[in-house]
């Protein structure tokens, strides 16, 4: 998945959290859910943080452009 997408998913189960509108079960779901969301987006944020600093520390910002 892509980093948009967990990201979107995230904030709709958020959203659905704070509704305060599912059970103790799907809440406990939902956080398990959310929680494995957070590590997914800080890993590609993690990887994206390296790929700018390996490329500003190289001065080749044409890498950049996909």
């Amino acid at each position: 998945m892509k980093f948009e997408d967990n990201l979107a998913k995230l904030e709709d189960t958020v959203k659905k959290m704070e509704s305060g509108e599912l059970s103790l079960d799907d809440m406990i779901r939902s956080f398990e859910e959310g929680r494995k969301l957070v590590e997914m987006c800080t890993k590609e944020l993690e990887a994206i943080r390296l790929r700018i600093e390996k490329v500003t520390k190289d001065g080749s910002i044409e890498e950049m452009k996909l």
